[in-house]
């Protein structure tokens, strides 16, 4: 399923009064469930058949170094790009490739800035607005949540 008909699918749920929606096609199925807490804001979650199992074991993971506090007068009006879908994240279109962006990077809008894998289909995300790439918030290879914040952008 591609990234657009998954929007529009998270579309329909937002604006109707359904609680679960539910899409069985041949490659398997997608459910798509909202959540209305007391606070009154969704929160939706999207399912479909579990990942394939990695081919190898990730390498134990050693203690990471807290990142550096960003300067707020750089993520000062800065657009998050949010994760439409619920996957893997990928900074580069392969293992061995340069990955789309770095921080730093100017960007249009429309360019390709990292690959989520959902699926088994790996599908491309783009910037959503011209601009300069403030931080990358996620870690290549890390799962991603519907919207989780994957970059910030300073629009030009």
């Amino acid at each position: 399923m591609r990234e657009y008909e998954v929007r529009r699918l998270i579309r329909l749920v937002e604006e109707s009064e359904i609680g679960e929606l539910e899409v069985w096609k041949w490659w398997g199925r997608i459910r798509i469930r909202k959540h209305v807490p007391q606070n009154g804001r969704a929160d939706y979650a999207v399912t479909g058949p579990p990942p394939a199992a990695p081919a190898a074991p990730p390498p134990p993971a050693a203690e990471a170094p807290a990142a550096p506090a960003p300067a707020p007068a750089e993520e000062a009006g800065a657009t998050a790009v949010k994760s439409p879908m619920v996957g893997t994240f990928y900074r580069a279109p392969a293992p061995d490739a340069e990955p789309y962006v770095q921080a730093g990077d100017t960007v249009e809008q429309g360019q390709t800035i990292c690959i989520i894998e959902a699926m088994k289909l790996m599908n491309e995300i783009q910037a959503e607005t011209s601009g300069r790439i403030v931080r990358i918030l996620v870690e290549n290879a890390q799962p991603v949540e519907f919207g989780q914040d994957l970059f910030l952008i300073k629009e030009n």
